[in-house]
C-alpha cells in the first residue's frame, strides 16, 4: 500500500493538482476579447505619457537569474519617472535599505516590469522590457530627486505598454476612505517589523524610534 506524504504547507498541497499547462489554462477561461489583445502597444503614445507624468506610485517586478521574483514600490513627487522617449523611462533611486533586491536583479537579468498608479484614478499603466542601472551623471542630473540626489537610475527599454482597466482598483475600494479598515483593525508597521526580527531585546517603541529616524533621513 502506497501513502501521500504529508505536505509541508497548502501550497504544497495545492501544486498536486495544479493547472499543468497554458492550454488547460485556457480551456478554464477561453480566449481574451479583441480589443484586450490591440491595445497593447511597445512604445508610448502621448496619453501614455500623461499617466506616467501623473503617477507618484510605480510598483517594480524583477527576478534573479534563478527566477526568485521581487516586487518593491517606488514613489515620488507626480512625475517624478522620467519619460526620455517613446521608448525609455527612467525611474531615480531614493535613499532606501540598501538591500539593492530590484537594482541587483536588473543586473543579473536586465529585465524589469512596471506598474504606473495614480492617486484618486482607477487606471493603472503596465510597462515591461529591458533594463539596466545607469550612474551616468548627465542622467542623474536631469532627474527628479526624491529627497535626496539619485545614486543611479533604474532604466528600462519599453517593450510592452499596457493599460489595465479599473476593475481591481474598483473591487478594492482603494481611493475609498470610508470602505478602508480602522487603523486598529491590522497591525501597525512596527508590530510587523517587530515580528519580523525575532528579536526578544526589542520593543515597539524601539521599532517606531527607528522608523521615525528612518523616514527623517531617507525621505527628506
Amino acid at each position: 500500500m502506497t501513502t501521500t506524504p504529508l505536505a509541508d504547507s497548502a501550497f504544497d498541497s495545492l501544486r498536486l493538482d495544479a493547472v499543468p499547462d497554458q492550454e488547460a489554462l485556457r480551456r478554464a477561461y477561453g480566449l481574451p476579447s479583441a480589443a484586450a489583445v490591440r491595445k497593447q502597444m511597445t512604445e508610448l503614445t502621448d496619453q501614455a505619457r500623461r499617466l506616467i507624468g501623473g503617477s507618484s506610485l510605480v510598483l517594480v517586478a524583477s527576478a534573479d537569474a534563478e527566477g526568485n521574483c521581487d516586487v518593491s514600490p517606488r514613489g515620488g513627487p507626480a512625475g517624478f519617472v522620467s519619460v526620455l522617449d517613446a521608448r525609455t523611462v527612467a525611474i531615480p533611486d531614493a535613499t532606501g535599505n540598501k538591500r539593492l533586491d530590484t537594482l541587483q536583479n536588473v543586473i543579473a537579468t536586465g529585465r524589469a516590469g512596471l506598474l504606473f498608479v495614480i492617486p484618486g484614478r482607477t487606471t493603472t499603466l503596465r510597462v515591461n522590457g529591458r533594463a539596466v542601472v545607469s550612474t551616468r551623471p548627465e542622467l542623474l542630473s536631469q532627474l527628479t530627486a526624491v529627497g535626496r540626489p539619485p545614486a543611479s537610475a533604474l532604466v528600462v527599454g519599453v517593450e510592452e505598454v499596457y493599460p489595465h482597466c479599473p476593475k481591481s482598483l474598483l473591487r478594492s475600494g482603494a481611493w475609498k476612505p470610508e470602505q478602508w479598515l480602522a487603523a486598529d483593525a491590522q497591525p501597525t508597521s512596527a508590530e510587523v517589523t517587530l515580528a519580523q526580527l525575532r528579536m526578544p531585546e526589542l520593543t515597539i517603541a524601539d521599532i517606531e524610534q527607528a522608523e521615525a529616524d528612518s523616514l527623517k533621513y531617507r525621505y527628506e
